[in-house]
């Protein structure tokens, strides 16, 4: 059964979904997104306490007029605090996208507070410098048509490239997308896009190095850029996998969402080997190399050793 309640969060009311039981998995959605439209993925997840917010300036949740609340390092701060609000200090972070680098961000800022991170058609953000002034700018002028017409802005947003994958799921999914994305503030929209956008986040690769939890990087087979980005994550990254998902384009969550689900539960059930104190770096290396091969780049994520503490985390 879901429990749904308004949780203060770093100075946000975020609306929260709450149901299962089991580790705590902190499920952030992607922008224009919600908690409902991660529900053909985190539905399938059993055995887990899936903890679903809708981040700020989307769905239920508030849209405050400031907007430093709407920063990437703001909404991973938010995120776990909806996560502590519930009597959960630890979490496996799951994120799509606009969710994944905020899950990205809280597991550097806060790694006592990650047991695993799992991020889908995510990046670390733009390295280099005028490439980011230039998407900051490009995110600056769709913040203004979302302010203009959210209507119109929607249907530009889902007839992108990047979305194109969707349309396999058929006109009534099309139709429900469109629904969940115009019931969102326009004004809370435009400032997320403004502030939290790809442009507008510092980038992340030169702290990842830092980030002891265990990673899964997942990319939509069909999806060439973010495969790259999911290798480029995964080198940058101590403990991480790859998995790409068959027959599935960025949304891979919503296009193959059986085979994503597959692959997020035999990660979340088979964490990678921690080193023991008489390990040596070379075998804890090894270790953690022979455990990635068990991840198959075809798609589902095949189950690895048991970690030495006995299991999950």
């Amino acid at each position: 059964m879901t429990e749904t309640a308004v949780l203060a969060a770093a100075g946000v009311g975020l609306a929260v979904d709450i149901w299962g039981s089991g580790p705590p998995v902190l499920v952030l959605h992607g922008f224009t997104g919600s908690a409902a439209a991660m529900a053909p993925l985190t539905s399938q997840l059993e055995g887990f306490t899936v903890i679903a917010p809708d981040l700020v300036g989307h769905g239920r949740s508030e849209s405050p007029s400031d907007p430093d609340r709407y920063t990437v390092p703001a909404m991973a701060e938010q995120a776990l605090a909806a996560a502590s609000a519930g009597s959960h200090s630890r979490v496996h972070l799951l994120g799509y996208s606009m969710g994944g680098r905020v899950a990205l961000a809280a597991a550097c800022a806060a790694p006592d507070r990650v047991r695993s991170l799992t991020v889908i058609g995510a990046t670390a953000g733009i390295a280099d410098p005028e490439l980011r002034r230039r998407r900051a700018e490009a995110d600056r002028a769709q913040a203004e048509s979302i302010e203009t017409d959210l209507a119109a802005f929607v249907d530009q947003w889902m007839s992108a490239p990047l979305l194109a994958g969707q349309a396999r799921l058929g006109p009534d999914h099309l139709r429900a997308a469109r629904a969940q994305r115009l019931a969102c503030d326009p004004a809370g929209l435009a400032l997320s896009l403004r502030m939290g956008g790809t442009g507008a986040m510092e980038p992340l690769h030169n702290r990842l190095g830092a980030c002891r939890a265990p990673a899964h990087i997942i990319a939509g087979a069909e999806d060439a850029k973010f495969c790259a980005l999911a290798d480029e994550l995964a080198a940058l990254l101590p403990r991480a996998s790859v998995t790409r998902i068959p027959k599935a384009g960025h949304a891979a969550h919503l296009e193959q969402p059986e085979a994503t689900a597959a692959a997020v539960a035999a990660f979340l059930n088979s964490p990678p080997p921690r080193p023991s104190s008489g390990m040596t770096a070379g075998k804890a290396a090894a270790a953690v190399t022979a455990w990635k091969r068990t991840f198959s780049l075809d798609g589902f994520a095949m189950r690895g050793p048991t970690a030495p503490d006995g299991g999950r985390r």
